[in-house]
């Protein structure tokens, strides 16, 4: 089951694109956008990853830090980040422990076959970890303003 607003994220860490380790308790204090998306250098998922990372700045301005979760390996993940020159930061959940425990591993279909997966979707937390907005079933087109937006409005 998924997290629903109200609350409390799961505290993790996992390795980053970028070599250090991603600490959810390290952003204490602060808002938080997490995202989890599939599999990295896709379409959906490489449009994503540049919009958030084309307003990097403006959720910077609300003290707010941006990461990025698949299964993907940390070195793929920096390959991914490299290729498109992208400013959030990537984590790697690659036995899935993080997406099980936000509730985001379920079950798709594709062309009438079920399959178990990755959803696509996004959680703004509070400075206390209190998931304050969830987004599910995430298409892609305007998302990144469409979170920025209500980061500001949390802000």
């Amino acid at each position: 089951m998924s997290l629903k607003p109200g609350d409390i994220a799961p505290d993790f860490t996992l390795p980053g694109g970028d070599g250090t380790d991603i600490t959810l308790s390290a952003f204490a204090g602060k808002p938080v956008v997490v995202y989890f998306y599939p599999k990295d250098d896709t379409p959906g998922c490489t449009t994503e990853a540049i919009d958030f990372s084309a307003r990097i700045a403006d959720f910077a301005a609300l003290g707010c830090t941006v990461i990025g979760i698949s299964k993907d390996t940390a070195a793929k993940h920096a390959k991914f980040a490299a290729k498109h020159d992208l400013k959030v930061q990537l984590a790697a959940d690659v036995d899935g422990k993080v997406i099980e425990a936000w509730g985001v591993w379920i079950e798709k279909k594709l062309y009438g076959r079920a399959y178990m997966g990755i959803e696509r979707a996004t959680f703004l937390l509070d400075g206390d970890r209190k998931v304050r907005e969830v987004w599910h079933s995430v298409k892609v087109k305007g998302h990144a303003d469409a979170v920025l937006e209500t980061a500001k409005a949390l802000a």
